[in-house]
């Protein structure tokens, strides 16, 4: 795995952000779209890696579905332009420009290349894909949606997030099914309003930066890697909290998020929704649970050919910040009495 703090690699780094504060703070769709194509040729030189065949046919994926999208995009922009010069609203062009930036973040069901790309990925690649580059499309999208197009997408967000998950060995692959199960969630918060999306986004990004990280010092990629590694049990303790929280368990700060955009969600009266919505929360804790009982469960010394022990600054960090999460059952507690 590369380190982030190779001076190239924060080159393209540093473009990486700027491209995507180009795109969100533009005053027209040309500059969106100019921000959008800087980003994506900003993230390749980061993903991809000349010794590893894996991150080189996904960085060429990559290229490729982003092309695709932007490409559509620019075609919409251009058609809008000359067809309709006062700009009013046409749902089919609405439709496509939605749906060019559901695929620029990865959105079901234009999410064929998320769950690939990301297993060609590093653990720190994994968590800008799953993150970061999820922003510009999605401040761009609240600027412009229909409103049950939007409805029906987060419906196919939380069910593939939850059933794809469901057949899963790779933990990468998980998390990316994972990571398209909570963009349902973020499109449902996007549409009551920007600062909850925010606000859930903040959230979501705190606990995939500290899954990413514990996987990434551990060199975890598989689920059975889990059955043969002699973890030390705080490294077991700061999982079971972070997997929790990231399926939405109560007490934990994950649920906090998740258990006003319900509120909302009831308020504004889409109770199918939110029936979905957490439904398929439901799934994602199997799964998840599902993990952690390998990890725990089977503690069989003549199993575990590899012990791992961590003497790292950055995990008591990590572990710190691990049971930060435990806070959710009081901050829960206070604020929906």
């Amino acid at each position: 795995m590369f380190s982030p703090f190779n001076s190239n690699k924060m080159f393209f780094l540093f473009i990486l952000f700027f491209s995507t504060l180009i795109s969100i703070s533009s005053n027209s769709w040309f500059g969106c779209w100019i921000g959008l194509e800087i980003n994506l040729l900003s993230f390749i030189p980061l993903i991809n890696n000349s010794n590893n065949i894996l991150t080189s046919e996904a960085s060429l994926k990559y290229f490729l579905t982003q092309a695709i999208a932007s490409i559509n995009l620019l075609f919409c922009i251009i058609f809008k332009m000359i067809l309709m010069k006062n700009f009013e609203i046409n749902n089919y062009i609405m439709i496509m420009i939605n749906s060019s930036l559901l695929m620029k973040m990865g959105s079901a069901p234009f999410h064929f290349w998320f769950p690939n790309i990301i297993e060609g990925l590093s653990w720190f690649n994994s968590f800008i894909l799953m993150t970061w580059q999820k922003i510009s499309p999605m401040i761009l999208l609240s600027y412009y949606y229909s409103n049950n197009f939007l409805i029906m997408i987060i419906i196919l967000n939380s069910i593939i997030g939850a059933i794809g998950g469901l057949n899963q060995t790779s933990i990468r692959k998980l998390m990316a099914f994972s990571s398209i199960n909570n963009l349902g969630w973020m499109l449902s918060a996007m549409m009551i309003s920007e600062n909850l999306w925010m606000f859930y986004f903040f959230f979501y990004s705190f606990l995939i930066s500290i899954m990413c990280s514990l996987s990434s010092m551990i060199n975890m990629f598989f689920i059975n890697q889990l059955f043969f590694i002699n973890m030390n049990y705080m490294i077991k303790l700061s999982l079971l909290i972070n997997f929790l929280s990231l399926g939405g368990l109560p007490p934990f700060i994950g649920f906090f998020p998740k258990w006003i955009i319900i509120n909302f969600l009831l308020n504004s009266k889409f109770y199918f929704l939110t029936f979905i919505l957490i439904m398929m929360s439901l799934i994602l804790l199997f799964f998840y649970i599902r993990i952690l009982y390998s990890s725990f469960m089977f503690n069989y010394l003549k199993l575990k050919w590899i012990k791992i022990k961590i003497k790292n600054n950055l995990f008591y960090f990590l572990t710190f910040f691990s049971f930060i999460s435990i806070w959710g059952l009081i901050l829960s507690t206070f604020f929906f009495m």
